[in-house]
């Protein structure tokens, strides 16, 4: 008798504890995306793609796609099917880090939200550089700084008139020695 009341709150407290862990692990979570988190792309690709471990909702579940300045460059149309969600894109053009935040909504779960990133490296265009004719001169000019040169004696005559007033001054307003006047 006393090992049943001592067994049933061991095997309560398990219950509780293994239902606890139990949900977690049933979590939804990313399964796959394409492109891969981490990806280095030559191709633009015409569309994300995530998929989830759960069945997801027809509604609520958004993904966004940044382009390195922060621009959106997805199209805003996302198609749900079963546990992958899809979001179509605008042709990628610059060369740089893509960042994709989504949010999924579950009818069972949790929403799953995150982020992962991407690089894209544009392709550059290639074509015939078209010939242009350059003009060289052979006139060197001798006195290319003439302008500041002109600016520092400016700035150095000024200073010297500042410098004669300064003392005039300084003689007016502190007194300097007087001469006295004699009849």
């Amino acid at each position: 008798m006393k090992a049943v009341r001592v067994a049933r709150p061991l095997i309560l407290a398990a219950l509780i504890v293994f239902s606890t862990f139990s949900t977690s692990a049933y979590a939804n979570n990313i399964t796959a995306s394409v492109p891969q988190a981490g990806s280095v792309l030559t191709a633009s690709p015409n569309s994300i793609s995530i998929s989830t471990a759960g069945v997801l909702s027809e509604q609520g579940s958004l993904i966004v796609v940044n382009d390195p300045n922060g621009v959106a460059v997805d199209d805003g149309s996302i198609t749900i099917n079963g546990n992958s969600a899809e979001v179509g894109l605008t042709e990628l053009t610059k060369t740089g880090v893509y960042t994709v935040n989504y949010t999924l909504l579950s009818d069972t779960e949790d929403p799953l939200t995150g982020s992962y990133t991407f690089m894209f490296n544009a392709p550059s265009s290639i074509g015939t550089p078209t010939p242009e004719p350059t003009t060289t001169t052979n006139q060197i000019d001798k006195n290319l700084n003439g302008g500041s040169n002109a600016f520092v004696y400016t700035l150095l005559a000024l200073a010297g008139f500042v410098f004669i007033f300064l003392i005039w001054y300084a003689k007016q307003s502190f007194g300097g020695t007087k001469k006295s006047k004699r009849n």
